[in-house]
């Protein structure tokens, strides 16, 4: 199987297995094989940096593609299954907000009729926005849209790390020119197959239905 993921939500975002990484660390335990595609998550490029380094770490087999590389492989078959995590999901709707590029890889998967997971730790549920579009959206500075940072190394090296160069910021778009740089969007419910949660699978828009068991009650005690 070959498996997609968009931006970082590992260990080193949720510690321990994290959380659009658990299945695939489960599967590896239990000997599965299978590969991983990392968009690069572009501009700040998570997906190529952390989680291509965390699968290495795991010795996951995988490759960093160029976010817009996806619907290519899709068309071609190349995709199995898409997972990633989420920064906020909606359990009155099932509306996920999560890296921007998520809302595009749900679209395309879609359309070529793969399996979209949303993977969850109870957290993210905001029981009380009524709609997606409540939810706010940082604009990030357009300089990361501008440009890039990257590590300086030999031209012949395939092999970067901290110590083989400084780190550095390189302007790649053209130097007059503004951007636009939002850091989030929000997948509809209806393009969600399933939302993976530590007590189960649901389907998005069952997620109030369950809200005692997946732990409303607990917050709202808290409160």
């Amino acid at each position: 199987m070959n498996v997609l993921t968009h931006c970082n939500a590992g260990w080193l975002a949720f510690v321990d297995i994290g959380t659009a990484t658990a299945p695939m660390y489960a599967a590896q335990a239990q000997g599965k094989k299978f590969h991983v595609f990392c968009s690069e998550t572009r501009p700040r490029s998570q997906g190529a940096t952390l989680t291509a380094w965390e699968l290495a770490q795991q010795k996951i087999s995988h490759e960093v593609i160029a976010d817009s590389a996806a619907g290519h492989l899709m068309q071609r078959g190349e995709i199995d299954m898409v997972i990633v995590g989420s920064d906020r999901t909606l359990g009155r709707t099932g509306e996920v907000a999560n890296k921007i590029g998520t809302y595009t890889k749900a679209v395309l998967a879609k359309r070529h009729g793969i399996p979209f997971y949303v993977a969850i730790p109870l957290s993210t549920i905001d029981w009380n926005l009524r709609r997606g579009f409540d939810i706010p959206i940082e604009e990030r500075h357009e300089s990361e849209a501008l440009g890039a940072w990257g590590m300086e190394s030999s031209p012949k090296s395939r092999v970067r790390s901290a110590r083989s160069g400084r780190r550095v910021y390189v302007c790649v778009a053209n130097p007059t020119s503004g951007a636009r740089n939002p850091g989030f969007d929000v997948t509809p419910p209806d393009l969600i197959t399933g939302i993976i949660t530590p007590v189960g699978i649901f389907k998005p828009k069952e997620l109030w239905k369950h809200r005692c068991k997946l732990g409303l009650m607990i917050e709202l005690a808290r409160v």
